[in-house]
């Protein structure tokens, strides 16, 4: 079988630069993982790995035999970043694992690309590509990934404990690749139940950004689903509850708007879920104004006015989520509108008459009747109020 002729790292110059001079030096180098992945189910392209039997050592001198620039990035892992037209391409050396913690492994260099193949994770992720674009499949993976089935690689058990984050790539390959109908195997749930407890020994950095990729996974309702069923949810996100997310997702679809990891984080709530998962001081501040939004008494249009289009149309999703029903889909022009006004009143125009607490008194009490009349008082028509 042979990758698609448009893929486009397969006709990437630079990519291939970078893998004549490996072959120059008489090893072999494959495409693997995410890249092979995605061209054989026709999804974009994602990032452009390279896997080889050379040693990092003669991957350097070999690129810098080509005028190519090589850096060490990790070469004690195997890894070395190779610049070629101003794009960076990693390299990495066949590994085998020869000791894991559930968080990292010690790793030796190999020359067998089906020893390569048994230290990733899942069967889907173990598939290769020549320079040319022939499938190289060790462990027989295919199938797998033609029925969009993420299974892991061999024993689950196994590959967990090599690294406990397995656990939340399995629920996030789950959401973005597999397909739906097929449901969760069973055994696969059993065996990521029974390592759970695993979850607490990894970073709140490395768990924060596997659960912003699988929020963002188109519906990601199923997959949090199992992640509750199994009790990984809990450990991750105590207090959260799923409940909302499927109709969230729905809306969403509704009223054609594109998905936001922040607003299913939202819709999923939980304890302390921006020390949890490490975000960031920007979007700690708008998960907490999106939940008191969802429930607050005011309306979208005012929401949209102070806040912006894209946190008015998150609150009222999370609203109408929560309340099971269907917003209508006017309310979207209205909300867009609302982002647009501006104020017609300064402080400066009350000042004649005004001063300290009595002007932002007035200055309030004006702009919230403005709001209330739909934005339509005019300026002279408000200071006439005054």
């Amino acid at each position: 079988m042979t990758i698609p002729g448009e893929t486009g790292w397969l006709q990437d110059r630079d990519a291939q630069t970078v893998c004549e001079a490996v072959m120059n030096g008489g090893y072999r180098i494959y495409f693997v993982g995410g890249c092979v992945r995605n061209a054989l189910l026709g999804l974009p392209d994602s990032d452009v790995d390279l896997s080889t039997n050379a040693r990092p050592e003669a991957v350097m001198a070999l690129s810098k035999e080509a005028g190519l620039k090589a850096v060490p990035t990790g070469i004690e892992h195997g890894t070395v970043t190779v610049v070629s037209g101003g794009k960076p391409f990693e390299v990495t050396t066949f590994r085998r694992d020869v000791a894991t913690d559930g968080r990292r492994a010690l790793v030796a260099f190999s020359d067998d690309i089906a020893e390569d193949a048994r230290r990733r994770d899942f069967t889907m992720n173990a598939l290769y590509a020549t320079p040319k674009g022939t499938l190289v499949d060790p462990l027989g993976g295919l199938p797998d990934l033609l029925a969009r089935r993420v299974r892991f690689i061999e024993d689950a058990t196994a590959r967990i404990r090599e690294d406990y984050l397995r656990i939340l790539r399995y629920f996030r390959f789950c959401a973005h690749y597999a397909d739906p109908a097929a449901g969760f195997d069973p055994e696969t749930l059993n065996a990521v139940a029974a390592q759970s407890e695993g979850l607490k020994t990894l970073s709140a950095e490395r768990i924060g950004m596997e659960m912003r990729k699988l929020l963002a996974a188109r519906d990601p309702a199923p997959a949090l689903a199992a992640m509750r069923q199994t009790g990984v949810l809990a450990r991750v996100l105590p207090g959260s509850d799923d409940r909302w997310l499927g109709i969230l997702v729905h809306l969403e679809e509704r009223l054609a708007q594109q998905p936001r990891w922040l607003t299913r984080l939202a819709a999923l709530g939980g304890e302390a879920a921006a020390q949890r998962l490490r975000l960031s001081r920007a979007e700690a501040r708008d998960l907490v104004l999106l939940q008191n939004l969802s429930s607050a008494a005011i309306s979208v249009e005012e929401i949209a006015y102070r806040h912006g289009a894209q946190i008015a149309v998150a609150a009222l999703l999370l609203r109408h989520a929560m309340r099971e029903t269907l917003p209508e889909t006017s309310v979207l022009e209205k909300v867009s509108a609302a982002a647009e006004q501006v104020f017609p009143i300064r402080a400066t125009d009350l000042m004649r008459e005004l001063r300290g607490p009595a002007l932002g008194a007035a200055l309030s009490r004006l702009e919230t009747a403005w709001i209330e009349s739909g934005f339509v008082l005019s300026r002279a028509e408000l200071l006439d109020r005054v």
